[in-house]
């Protein structure tokens, strides 16, 4: 449905975008991260044509929409503040788009409770914006973007302004009214679990480009590179010099000589240069393989575990996990599995 094709984007000299090239399936929500700077809301703005690229192609059903302006391109484009006026009730907001499309009042009546029923909001018609939640006006200001019915819907860090137990909440609801509205969906956030819990498929952009591309599963099980890892803040990572050719393979980090799982060297050079990903989760306590001893440094309580950071050796620090508290300063013996280790490309120009 949506294609972009090699989009080149600069602003002052300086490039934003660099040949970024996403397709988009029908009813599928595609979740555009990245951290600042990486061009999320410029893409967002050029699909929308409030930009135009210097270079590239934006294709709908294959039609390129260049030509095209803003107002004839049936797409919705939800931001951060909902741009919701104060002056008009919950009905006459999300009517305005309607009456701008030159609809009859009847028409523009019935996708108003249309579109305000699937946000659950239909007992809200008459009521102030002033007097709403947060959490409600962030249902109006959708549903005021799906009553036009677009053929596509860019929201722009819809729930940043909220706080952490109410979007965790909202979360789900988005997920389902998007559902529901059986439209694609692209949504800009820089909020990690906020991604991992409503895209069918994470687009993660560095430096104007395409990092990695993939469903939620599939980034973090296999994560592209070292730099994606640290993004994601999936784990501590080691430098590590791998050996590749036995039947064992091993890392040589800071932490001794460690076993790989075979699978995961297919592609490494003998004698390269990786980070080792040990995520907090796999480590497993008492002896086995790749054992170490670690002293713990400090600890939280987070739900149905701890989070224990440790000192392993001098210099390296990890982040484990237990089902017990363990004091500061206690030691005790832990070791990861080959197959739990994962070695990742480091392609970070500042750490060569």
């Amino acid at each position: 449905m949506l294609e972009l094709i090699d989009i080149h984007k600069q602003y002052e000299g300086t490039p934003l975008l660099r040949g970024v090239d996403l397709r988009l399936a029908p009813a599928e929500i595609v979740c555009l991260l990245g951290p600042s700077g990486s061009g999320k809301s410029t893409l967002l703005r050029i699909i929308a044509g409030l930009e135009t690229p210097e270079h590239g192609q934006v294709l709908w059903q294959g039609e390129d929409l260049a030509a095209v302006p803003v107002h004839q391109r049936n797409f919705g484009l939800m931001f951060q503040n909902y741009a919701l006026f104060p002056h008009r009730n919950v009905a006459e907001n999300v009517a305005f788009g309607l009456r701008m499309q030159g609809l009859s009042a009847a028409e523009q009546q019935r996708r108003t409770a249309e579109a305000l029923a699937l946000v659950h909001m239909q007992d809200f018609a008459a009521r102030r914006v002033d007097d709403l939640s947060g959490g409600e006006q962030q249902r109006v200001a959708l549903a005021r973007s799906l009553a036009p019915r677009p053929r596509l819907l860019m929201l722009d860090e819809p729930l940043g302004a909220l706080d952490h137990q109410l979007r965790e909440r909202l979360l789900v609801e988005v997920r389902e009214i998007l559902r529901a509205a059986n439209i694609p969906a692209i949504y800009v956030t820089h909020d990690h679990e906020e991604a991992f819990a409503i895209a069918d498929r994470l687009v993660l952009l560095r430096d104007g480009r395409v990092e990695q591309s993939g469903t939620p599963t599939a980034v973090f099980q296999q994560p592209g590179s070292a730099w994606v890892a640290a993004f994601f803040g999936m784990g501590t990572l080691l430098e590590a010099v791998l050996d590749c050719r036995a039947d064992t393979p091993q890392a040589r980090t800071p932490l001794g000589t460690l076993r790989l799982d075979p699978a995961y060297c297919t592609g490494f050079a003998d004698g390269e240069t990786a980070r080792l990903l040990l995520r907090p989760e796999d480590a497993l306590p008492g002896e086995g393989e790749n054992a170490f001893t670690v002293r713990v440094t400090d600890l939280r309580f987070a739900g149905e575990r701890f989070l224990l950071w440790v000192e392993a050796g001098s210099g390296i620090h990890l982040q484990l996990t237990s089902t017990e508290p363990m004091a500061i300063g206690a030691e005790c013996r832990v070791h990861y599995p080959p197959h739990a280790l994962l070695p990742l490309r480091n392609d970070d120009p500042a750490e060569g």
